[in-house]
């Protein structure tokens, strides 16, 4: 299992020489599985750049892409990669969307009243490619030979988790989770999602001083995603979901920060991801 970062940024995408390091697009990373259909978490800006590299690999064999997303939820920074995701241009090619079922209407009528005029040019069945949406709720099913298990978390709205376990290694992304106010309290959705995982991608976006004034806007701090990660024996943390108002030296003293906290001797490491890393978690 091999997973590469093409998108890491919370809230909104931003620029400049400030962010070269840790890059500005927003959450999309993808997680390849040998013999698999490519499988990708979550539709930010960061899935333009990706739609670019998987598109070398199609047209050099011929045939049109078909791929997986698993969408945590439906906030902007989250979404709005799709409708620059190259691949699907080409006819034949097929996304196939798994994502929170919506307290009112369809996945489908939430994505399809995001992408159409005035706000965006064309309307999403205009795409030359097929996208299949699949209503998600705390359920455990297959994509290839990966299982899935997706779990609600705590956040602004509808919003799941989701294990990945494929070739004897397991990894849980939670993009966006809203932390207690203790910071103390773990839901056992969360523990189930990140219990023993190989690589735990977690939200990471708020300081201890910047949450005190945001406690209710639906995120992490990074101190909390240590405690989320020796509670449930992760073996990798890796925090995510950069505050745009954060740049790299900020994210470089966040980072520090966190290895220093007693409780992440209980992580066997911890690191903050970046646009183009790549983490070959291998195979058992």
């Amino acid at each position: 299992m091999n997973v590469t970062f093409y998108g890491v940024r919370g809230s909104c995408p931003c620029s400049g020489d400030r962010y070269r390091r840790y890059g500005g697009n927003t959450s999309c990373l993808v997680v390849d599985i040998d013999g698999d259909e490519p499988l990708i978490l979550d539709l930010g800006t960061g899935l333009r750049a990706l739609g670019d590299v998987l598109l070398k690999g199609v047209r050099a064999l011929g045939t049109p892409l078909h791929a997986t997303a698993l969408l945590t939820h439906l906030h902007f920074d989250h979404i709005l990669g799709l409708p620059f995701f190259g691949p699907l241009h080409d006819p034949g090619a097929r996304l196939t969307v798994h994502g929170p079922t919506q307290p009112k209407g369809s996945l489908k009528d939430a994505l399809h009243a995001a992408v159409q005029p005035p706000v965006f040019p064309i309307h999403m069945e205009q795409f030359r490619g097929e996208i299949i949406t699949i209503d998600t709720k705390d359920e455990d099913f297959s994509i290839g030979s990966a299982k899935i298990t997706a779990r609600s978390v705590p956040h602004s709205g509808s919003t799941l988790g989701y294990r990945i376990e494929a070739e004897g290694r397991t990894m849980a992304y939670l993009s966006d989770h809203q932390a207690p106010l203790d910071r103390r309290t773990i839901p056992e959705s969360v523990l189930e999602l990140c219990q023993g995982v190989d690589l735990l991608v977690h939200d990471g976006q708020y300081t201890d001083d910047e949450f005190s004034a945001k406690t209710d806007w639906g995120h992490s701090t990074a101190a909390f995603a240590v405690h989320v990660a020796a509670e449930a024996g992760a073996k990798h943390l890796m925090l995510s979901h950069h505050d745009p108002s954060h740049n790299d030296r900020d994210i470089d003293r966040i980072l520090t920060q966190a290895r220093r906290l007693p409780e992440a001797k209980g992580v066997g490491e911890i690191s903050s991801a970046h646009e183009s890393q790549s983490v070959d978690l291998g195979k058992a």
